[in-house]
């Protein structure tokens, strides 16, 4: 009896594998993405400061779902070779033309560390998307040379308004800058002795939305108690508004020092803080010689340099002829640390 059983089961089996012998897979539908046909790949182009506000005109491919339906063409840029791990968004459009703005190609250039009046290369690539229940696809990678223009890119901010500069959130200068795009803000903050050393961080200048650190935690709270430092200087503040949380520095104490100062090389001449500039200041009289600035009496910290420009470890600063200066170390700009030498 069981082995009827079993072959009445395998009688049942067959009739099923023969039958998928003759089942048929569904078709694989091909699609093409759109990729740029104009400029084309290996091109070159150079944006024009004399109209950062021109739209520049990229021509497309029409892009194949291989279903009927409204396809959006939007366009993609980054470095070359950085594979499009952070892809700035430049424009869309439903025709087989994408306008994109010349300030918008530019400052996200040099966001990203291209330099002023040299050509790099930035890949460009569609990104096509229908309205169907269809994923997006990708056309073929075009990259040009695109030389950007000197311009004073105008990147996010927050703003720290504390007792170091007045609590006045309206100072654009007592900035912190977010240089990717990305809600990460980053900068200097000098907060030097003669005050309480409290701070907070707002989102605009006003107290609308503002932060601070309940616990002293390294949390962003939401009208939260002031931040407070201990310890005073220049500190590099780090600010991840996503996350709500914060990063300070150990304080660096600025001032100069050389041959030219009162110090000579022995001994740092200390900077105080200007308020309204955020910048480190100091008017002395000065000898015919050479300077640096240095902090915190230690050759680890000093930066040296030429025409207003410092490097870490920089060439001493000429001092031409003595007399009485302004001097100022400025580290409001991303990326670069500056400075003044005026005679008074």
């Amino acid at each position: 009896m069981k082995a009827f059983k079993r072959l009445s089961l395998i009688a049942a089996i067959i009739p099923v594998i023969w039958g998928c012998d003759n089942y048929e897979m569904p078709p694989i539908i091909p699609q093409t993405g759109a990729t740029l046909s104009s400029p084309a790949n290996g091109s070159s182009l150079v944006l024009n400061s004399q109209d950062p506000e021109e739209l520049i005109p990229f021509t497309v491919t029409a892009a194949d779902f291989g279903m009927q339906g409204t396809v959006t063409y939007s366009l993609e840029m980054d470095l070359a070779g950085a594979n499009f791990a952070k892809p700035i968004a430049l424009g869309s459009s439903t025709s087989n033309i994408i306008e994109a703005l010349t300030s918008k190609i530019n400052d996200e250039l040099i966001a990203k560390g291209a330099a002023f009046d040299v050509p790099v290369n930035v890949d460009f690539r569609v990104k096509s998307t229908i309205n169907q229940p269809l994923s997006p696809i990708f056309g073929e990678v075009v990259t040009l040379a695109v030389t950007p223009f000197n311009t004073d890119v105008e990147f996010p901010v927050m703003y720290v308004p504390g007792d170091y500069q007045g609590w006045n959130p309206e100072n654009e200068m007592t900035v912190l800058k977010s240089v990717n795009f990305d809600d990460v803000y980053e900068g200097y903050v000098h907060i030097l002795p003669g005050g309480t050393g409290e701070f907070k961080v707002n989102e605009t200048n006003s107290w609308d939305v503002n932060y601070g650190d309940n616990g002293a935690n390294g949390t962003l709270d939401r009208d939260g108690d002031n931040i407070k430092v201990t310890k005073f200087g220049t500190f590099f503040m780090k600010v991840d508004l996503a996350a709500k949380t914060y990063t300070l520095s150990e304080p660096l104490y600025w001032g100069i020092i050389g041959d030219a100062t009162a110090g000579g090389w022995d001994s740092e001449t200390k900077m105080q803080f200007d308020r309204e500039n955020n910048v480190l200041k100091i008017t002395a009289d000065l000898k015919k010689g050479e300077m640096k600035f240095r902090a915190n009496q230690s050759w680890s910290h000093n930066y040296g340099g030429a025409n207003g420009e410092l490097t870490p470890d920089g060439a001493n600063i000429q001092v031409a002829e003595a007399g009485n200066y302004t001097v100022t170390l400025n580290f409001t700009e991303p990326g670069a640390v500056t400075y003044t030498l005026t005679k008074n």
